[in-house]
């Protein structure tokens, strides 16, 4: 049986593109985010900001605060654990921003630029992939609030929409994080310009006290804060299994975050990639 020798069309005949199809663009991110997960299993000490830091965050907040505010540890857990949870999980979008600072600084998007991939796959998987480190970071800020004696009220379900609802939120603020990871000159600026915006908007907001304890010109704050929003949302499905208004604001929120800053950061890698 002979075989059948495949035609040379010559270069000058050839029709190439520089586009890819939607379905290779969403194979590449897929292939990109595996690789952000392999990285973290083979250096999980990555890990250690969405394992360490919510124990010892609902440990220390919880017994220090508890007392003073709510009377008691057990009246205070339902309003600490969905805070730490939101202060967690958002502080933890930051790492997108410094890994892809430190992949650019290392070289590794010029070599994923030789190769015959999407261009934005890099970007897109390694958003994709930190989702992970979301879901991590949820579940475990809700088993130690249960090992402490926290039973929410809204049940298994409310928990579920609840942690889906700060894992898309935490999303749409990578790509935030994502930009400054472009634009930035050194992974430690793109960690210090973050800061600087998450520490006023976790700590100024609801998740460890009322804001009607606080100065009337910093309740104003707190009440636009939309992290403040994102956490009476998740209260309201965790502790009474609820859809309030706060969780459509927190999903705009996020929707305007992402309508901004997607385009955006994929202009500035574009220029970069």
């Amino acid at each position: 049986m002979t075989a059948i020798a495949t035609p040379i069309v010559p270069v000058s005949d050839r029709r190439l593109s520089n586009r890819t199809s939607l379905a290779l663009t969403v194979q590449n991110t897929l292939t990109m985010a595996w690789r952000g997960i392999l990285k973290i299993r083979r250096t999980p000490e990555q890990l250690i900001d969405v394992t360490v830091q919510p124990i010892i965050f609902t440990l220390m907040f919880t017994y220090i605060f508890g007392g003073a505010i709510a009377g008691d540890v057990a009246s205070y857990l339902p309003i600490i654990i969905p805070g730490i949870l939101v202060q967690t999980v958002i502080t933890t979008s930051v790492v997108t921003g410094v890994q892809l600072r430190e992949d650019m600084d290392k070289g590794v998007f010029d070599r994923f630029r030789s190769l015959p991939i999407a261009r934005i796959a890099p970007l897109s998987g390694a958003l994709l992939a930190d989702t992970l480190r979301y879901t991590i970071a949820t579940t475990i800020t809700f088993v130690m609030g249960f090992i402490m004696g926290f039973r929410p009220g809204g049940g298994l379900g409310g928990v579920v929409v609840a942690g889906l609802l700060v894992i898309a939120c935490s999303w749409a603020m990578s790509w935030i994080f994502a930009f400054f990871g472009v634009i930035a000159r050194t992974a430690s600026s793109v960690q210090g310009i973050s800061m600087l915006i998450l520490f006023p908007l976790t700590f100024l907001s609801n998740a460890f006290v009322p804001a009607d304890t606080m100065p009337d010109w910093l309740q104003w704050f707190v009440n636009v804060n939309p992290v403040s929003h994102l956490v009476t949302a998740v209260r309201s499905l965790v502790n009474d299994g609820v859809v309030t208004g706060d969780v459509f604001v927190a999903l705009l929120g996020a929707a305007i975050i992402v309508a901004v800053f997607a385009p955006l950061t994929v202009r500035a890698y574009m220029r970069k990639a």
